[in-house]
């Protein structure tokens, strides 16, 4: 079993920056990837940005492209997601999620991803 553990989310203002992290206790395969979902009230839980840990090929929900960037640290088995010139609108809980299999063209659907964190409540007031 692999346990994530997310941190680093809270209230701040529209405009402002935050940074999620989230640690693995391990990784199961070579094609790894861990990635970023979020799901606001009374909407589906949705893509927001992935990387993969062979080659650190990274991809972005349009939503979030540009003000968004997520990085690994290979040696904790880490991901971040630093958010800037948040608003309202990314206000949701986010969770974090690995793949042990990443392949391209599944990696921005929820069932691609075996193990998710607890979530982390991100609110931007307006």
């Amino acid at each position: 079993q692999v346990q994530l553990v997310e941190s680093g989310g809270g209230l701040v203002q529209a405009g402002d920056s935050l940074r999620l992290s989230c640690t693995a206790s391990r990784r199961t395969s070579n094609n790894w990837a861990m990635g970023w979902f979020r799901q606001a009230p009374g909407k589906e839980r949705e893509f927001v940005a992935t990387i993969r840990w062979n080659g650190g090929a990274t991809f972005y929900a349009d939503s979030v492209k540009g003000r968004f960037t997520i990085s690994k640290e290979s040696a904790n088995n880490a991901v971040y997601l630093q958010m800037n010139n948040l608003k309202s609108e990314d206000t949701a809980v986010y969770y974090c999620a690995a793949a042990p299999a990443a392949i391209l063209s599944t990696l921005r659907r929820p069932d691609t991803y075996h193990y998710w964190g607890q979530g982390t409540q991100v609110t931007v007031s307006s």
